[in-house]
């Protein structure tokens, strides 16, 4: 199978990454598509994260991103992941206080060029306790700040949408940005497709 359409939700903290990530990946399924979905791995990372997290510890979340989604590219029509590598990065740069110790910056941008379309959320609803991110409204502003200043470096105009995180609601219509990321519906047989997702992490 060929290489899928990759698509990446991206944003700070408890912006609706999450719902809005399997409710694209259910719009996918419906059209007619495969749909595998990348989980958000910081959720994973044994050395630590939020405000407290080390330049270690934000170089093993961009690694295991990438290596998510080489791992799962050719599985499915469509790869939807749950935060991408300038993010990510945005994380990095934080805790490192905008140096780049590791020589990242040219896997980051070469990175980036993988991705079909990134949408970002804008924080604009609150913080909520999940027992795991940062309830810390500074912090969550600190990264947006930096997202503002690498996004426009990193990632083409014209493959970056953005939404308010209070317009992702199950009301929301994905068929747009379905069809903006893969065409509209093959002719011939559109019955839905398996949505493979892992594990659902609300924001």
């Amino acid at each position: 199978m060929t290489s899928a359409s990759k698509i990446a939700f991206i944003g700070s903290h408890s912006v609706r990454k999450t719902n809005a990530v399997h409710s694209f990946a259910g719009a996918v399924g419906r059209s007619g598509r495969s749909v595998e979905v990348g989980r958000e791995v910081i959720r994973f990372n044994p050395l630590g994260l939020n405000e407290g997290a080390t330049p270690e510890a934000q170089l093993w979340v961009i690694m295991a991103q990438i290596q998510q989604e080489l791992e799962l590219r050719s599985r499915a029509d469509v790869l939807v992941t749950d935060r991408a590598v300038i993010d990510n990065f945005a994380y990095f740069l934080r805790a490192t206080s905008g140096e780049d110790p590791f020589d990242l910056k040219p896997l980051i941008r070469n990175w980036c060029g993988t991705y079909d379309l990134f949408v970002r959320l804008l924080p604009d609803v609150p913080l909520k306790i999940d027992g795991v991110r940062s309830t810390s409204d500074k912090f969550r502003d600190e990264i947006e700040t930096i997202l503002n200043a690498i996004l426009p470096l990193y990632v083409p105009e014209d493959r970056l949408i953005t939404f308010r995180a209070s317009e992702v609601t199950e009301a929301f219509d994905w068929a747009s940005l379905v069809e903006r990321l893969v065409g509209p519906p093959e002719s011939g047989d559109h019955s839905p497709q398996p949505v493979t997702l892992f594990p659902t992490l609300w924001d």
